[in-house]
């Protein structure tokens, strides 16, 4: 079992999803960062020097500053300005892998035509059944074939 595991883990597919995973690991990193500290703060100051990360609905009725208020607390919140946040993280990491895919496909080869399979089989010229290339008498309708 120990043989399988090597052989597996040995495998280019393997190694290259995990390249794959460490390196979008690394870019929902940065991006994260860029939504959060850059995007977020544009688009709070265009909207009126709004905090998305202080966008949030106390479910226990009463009014808090901020989320970290309402959790010491006790109070459950509905953070809706994190969830904003994480939702325009997933539309930039999203059209990123889709740019990504997209040139990854322009520059990839088409695969070859499979080549056409040999033929063994004809018709039978009395009965039009598939009989073998190699046929003298049809096994369907007995009719001597000729050549």
């Amino acid at each position: 079992m120990l043989n399988e595991f090597k052989s597996f883990i040995a495998k280019g597919n393997v190694m290259d999803l995990a390249v794959g995973v460490i390196i979008g690991g690394a870019f929902g990193k940065i991006v994260s960062s860029l939504v959060s500290d850059m995007l977020m703060p544009l688009i709070g100051l265009v909207m009126g020097k709004v905090s998305f990360a202080n966008l949030f609905l106390s479910l226990d009725g009463n009014s808090y500053k901020t989320i970290e208020a309402a959790k010491a607390a006790g109070a459950a919140t509905l953070n809706y300005g994190l969830f904003l946040q994480a939702l325009i993280d997933f539309l930039i990491i999203a059209a990123a892998v889709f740019l990504i895919v997209k040139a990854l496909n322009k520059v990839q080869k088409p695969a070859a035509p499979a080549p056409p399979a040999p033929v063994t089989t004809k018709k039978c010229q009395y009965c039009y059944s598939e009989i073998p290339l190699e046929a003298t008498k049809c096994a369907h309708c007995t009719s001597q074939l000729s050549e």
